[in-house]
């Protein structure tokens, strides 16, 4: 093949790597919030949790404006202050992280699985001071962590567990939905995730401590319950009792929220079917690893990444990455490990700390991966890939 042709597009239109599926009834859903008496925190936020929660099977669920901020109201809610330490993962977006920086606290990096990419349990235990108060897994790629493993080192420690399964709605461990396991469990509505709000965030749990603290934290620490006023002066009266945030989602996002999540299970069956197509057509290819998938969990399939063999190729990722691009192919990278981000090199932490998520980041590529894909899109994905690691295979 001649370099010149590797580079023309497979496809006309340009492919991202994620993309949200609005249809009619979703937009009906959000004209009747329009057209009615709330915009904001309204009766449509209350159906929207209520369904959740009756989803992933857990007690309580508590709606925010974005998932970062539902983790902002997980770390207050388990009391993560000044001093302390929450363990986490390096191989995740940037607000597992900052979320125990906003409540004083230190996040401390461990390493991942080499096979899952998730946090490794067995690593976690060596990073356990007298200070640490949590540890914050992250359900990488939709893929559950090994939860069991995380909760046994948790309750030894007294520690809580909040689970960043932003990419993981859907997702089951050990036949139970992820988001009923865990202490708390974080879910984002983001627009290229299983389902949207526009921007979104919420906390599940079984914790009914928790589930006040968080209702409180997102609506400026103010409460109007009675039973828990320290004067009543009367019906208008309502008391802020700590420093909370503007942190509320508005009944417009929980409506569409709503309508999204009638079809979340169809839009996971679609991710799981582009899945295998992939897998199916990458088995082969000597000079790429596909997705390792452990065998307690089933993943929602919020990211499929493709690690390659850069010792088998005469190309960087780099270059790979562009010829796929320039064929329309709208590839990602997720994620630059977070300890390796400029504001958190200058707070002291050091490369090489994380070894196993450094070598990763170096050589995985996300491919195009949502349920308004066709299969054609797929298979325009497939041939970009065969054809540029056939080109650049040694």
């Amino acid at each position: 093949m001649e370099k010149d042709k590797i580079f023309e597009p497979v496809r006309q239109s340009y492919l991202p790597y994620g993309r949200q599926w609005i249809d009619e009834d979703d937009i009906e859903a959000v004209i009747e919030v329009l057209k009615g008496s709330y915009l904001t925190t309204g009766p449509y936020l209350a159906k929207f949790e209520q369904a959740v929660a009756e989803y992933v099977g857990a007690k309580y669920a508590v709606a925010f404006s974005n998932g970062t901020a539902a983790l902002h109201g997980a770390c207050f809610a388990a009391g993560i202050g000044n001093g302390d330490e929450v363990i986490t993962t390096p191989m995740t977006f940037a607000a597992s992280a900052n979320c125990v920086i906003y409540q004083g606290g230190t996040p401390i990096f461990s390493d991942i699985d080499e096979k899952t990419y998730n946090i490794d349990p067995n690593k976690i235990e060596e990073k356990i001071s007298d200070k640490t108060k949590a540890i914050i897994p992250v359900d990488f790629t939709g893929q559950p962590a090994e939860l069991d493993g995380i909760l046994k080192i948790a309750k030894k420690h007294n520690l809580v567990v909040i689970e960043d399964a932003a990419h993981a709605l859907g997702a089951v461990y050990k036949g139970k939905k992820v988001g009923s396991i865990s202490d708390m469990t974080m879910f984002s509505f983001h627009p290229v995730k299983h389902i949207t709000t526009g921007e979104g965030g919420i906390i599940t749990t079984n914790n009914r401590e928790y589930y006040d603290k968080l209702l409180q934290f997102r609506s400026h620490g103010i409460t109007r319950e009675k039973d828990k006023l320290n004067e009543f002066h009367g019906p208008w009266y309502y008391e802020m009792q700590f420093l909370g945030y503007n942190y509320r989602m508005t009944d417009i996002q929980a409506a569409l929220g709503t309508s999204q999540l009638k079809k979340v299970d169809k839009f996971v069956e679609l991710r799981r079917k582009y899945v295998a197509m992939y897998n199916e057509a990458f088995k082969d290819i000597d000079e790429i690893i596909t997705p390792f998938q452990h065998e307690d969990g089933q993943s929602s399939w919020h990211l499929y990444i493709i690690r390659l063999k850069l010792d088998k190729l005469t190309a960087s990722r780099r270059e790979i990455f562009e010829a796929l691009q320039q064929q329309n192919i709208g590839v990602n990278v997720h994620y630059i490990p977070v300890h390796l981000q400029p504001y958190y090199q200058q707070l002291g932490y050091k490369k090489g700390i994380c070894p196993n998520a450094e070598k990763l980041y170096e050589e995985m590529i996300t491919l195009p991966l949502f349920p308004a894909m066709s299969e054609k899109d797929v298979h325009d994905v497939i041939k970009a890939v065969k054809r540029t690691i056939d080109y650049y295979k040694k």
